[in-house]
């Protein structure tokens, strides 16, 4: 049986090996707010006064090593911004705090940039196109592509 269509993914809860820096690039970079504190073991954060859209803990990684890239897990959080104007202020914001920007996509559907928290999580910030511009073939199946994104152009919307 297929999944409610309104089901969503509700959060992300990862395990960092320092709690004050990912609170740090969570609040400083992406711009969520601390909603609540557990000591020094863990964090939740969101936007908007929700409860949490992340959560962060140390409970069995505070200073450990950095997983192989190439290992199993997650490969990003993904941030949806309400429209160009956001994201692109979202993309000045994690540049002008030193991230490296890791790749950048026009996939028909979304425009999307790429870069990692301090842990090595992927992070992905983008916004999605209005389905009624999304590319369709002759039977209307969904035609996601992954073009390059003019993040230059971009950047320019930013407020």
């Amino acid at each position: 049986m297929p999944a409610h269509p309104e089901t969503r993914i509700g959060h992300v809860h990862l395990k960092v090996t320092d709690l004050d820096r990912s609170i740090a690039f969570y609040r400083d970079v992406i711009g969520l707010e601390v909603m609540q504190s557990y000591g020094a073991q863990a964090a939740f954060l969101s936007a908007g006064g929700y409860h949490h859209h992340i959560g962060l803990n140390t409970w069995h990684s505070k200073n450990g090593p950095r997983p192989d890239p190439r290992a199993p897990g997650l490969y990003h959080t993904a941030f949806v911004y309400p429209d160009r104007p956001a994201l692109a202020q979202a993309l000045k914001t994690a540049l002008d705090a030193g991230i490296e920007i890791e790749g950048a996509a026009d996939h028909g559907v979304s425009e999307a940039i790429y870069f990692s928290d301090p842990d090595g999580n992927g992070i992905e910030i983008y916004r999605d196109r209005a389905p009624e511009d999304w590319h369709r073939d002759a039977n209307g199946t969904l035609k996601m592509v992954n073009a390059p994104l003019d993040l230059n152009a971009l950047l320019a919307e930013a407020a």
